[in-house]
């Protein structure tokens, strides 16, 4: 028997009038976005492609509160050892993904632990780079256990490598599984997998950055979040007064950089799952400042 999609009745989408007033808001906070969206894209100078995304039926106040952290412009970093140079000049490109660096993207759900993906993916990297073996490993051990942060209220970098230094180390993913909310802690000093000697802060120069990524491996950052609610593919450059570098709200990890079609970019490494962006990374402009991507850059140090 031979089946046409046409043969189907046609089904009709309630009216309106009997949405719940629920589904009235999103439809119109949707709409008011794609309007944002919108504007964004008019406005960018890079290649970046901005519109429907899994965050597109939020509102700003609800994205920002969910899925970004405040405390990253609200404290200032505490001061860490600034790391020595690298003396090399930086490749023209460099992807530590295609090097075996990076575990695949995660997703830290409705719970503003960016810093935690950041600082996990960093110390990833550097225990690879040293021992030759990538870990999946623990953010929910920060979440729980890192009582100078604030769970899913948002943390910092600095503080974070801190309290891994005090607790002794990260667990994997595995031993300890990433659930997205503050739970008691549960650490286990027998099933430390993977332990940190010290944290450095990296020059602001995004030459000297991409030197010391090159050679060093990823580096935790933090940047302006703007835009990123409706952000799809390419590399986004938002002018800097719509950008602010010192309203940095989102901490993530910068695993490369290279140019597309002679436009510089950083590759970023986000936490919002691999529906998001360009199967989960972000692609920023390097070589501007852009959204204050080289204001806040560190690592663990392994030794």
């Amino acid at each position: 028997m031979h089946f046409s999609f046409n043969d189907l009745p046609e089904v009709q989408a309630p009216p309106l009038l009997l949405w719940s007033s629920e589904a009235r808001w999103r439809l119109s906070v949707f709409i008011n976005n794609m309007m944002r969206a919108q504007k964004i894209q008019a406005l960018d100078r890079g290649t970046a492609q901005y519109g429907v995304t899994k965050f597109s039926d939020l509102t700003e106040e609800e994205f920002h509160t969910i899925y970004l952290n405040p405390l990253l412009k609200e404290l200032r970093s505490k001061r860490m050892p600034l790391a020595l140079s690298v003396s090399d000049p930086a490749p023209p490109e460099w992807d530590w993904r295609k090097k075996g660096a990076v575990t695949k993207v995660k997703d830290q759900g409705m719970c503003g632990s960016c810093w935690a993906f950041s600082v996990t993916g960093n110390v990833e990297g550097q225990w690879f780079l040293k021992r030759g073996d990538l870990l999946s490993l623990s953010e929910q051990e920060l979440v729980d256990c890192d009582k100078l942060d604030k769970a899913c209220l948002g943390g910092l970098p600095s503080n974070a490598y801190s309290a891994i230094k005090t607790l002794g180390g990260l667990e994997t993913e595995d031993d300890y599984s990433y659930n997205g909310h503050l739970q008691t802690c549960n650490f286990s000093a027998e099933k430390v997998k993977v332990y940190i000697n010290d944290s450095v802060e990296l020059s602001q120069n995004e030459q000297k950055l991409a030197a010391w990524l090159a050679k060093k491996g990823p580096i935790s950052i933090a940047i302006n979040a703007f835009g990123m609610q409706f952000y799809r593919h390419g590399i986004s450059h938002p002018l800097r007064p719509l950008c602010s570098p010192w309203l940095i709200d989102h901490a993530v990890l910068l695993v490369g950089y290279g140019n597309r079609s002679d436009i510089p970019f950083w590759a970023i490494k986000n936490s919002w799952g691999t529906d998001w962006g360009e199967e989960g990374y972000y692609y920023l402009h390097r070589g501007s400042g852009a959204c204050g991507v080289n204001i806040m850059a560190s690592s663990a140090v392994v030794n």
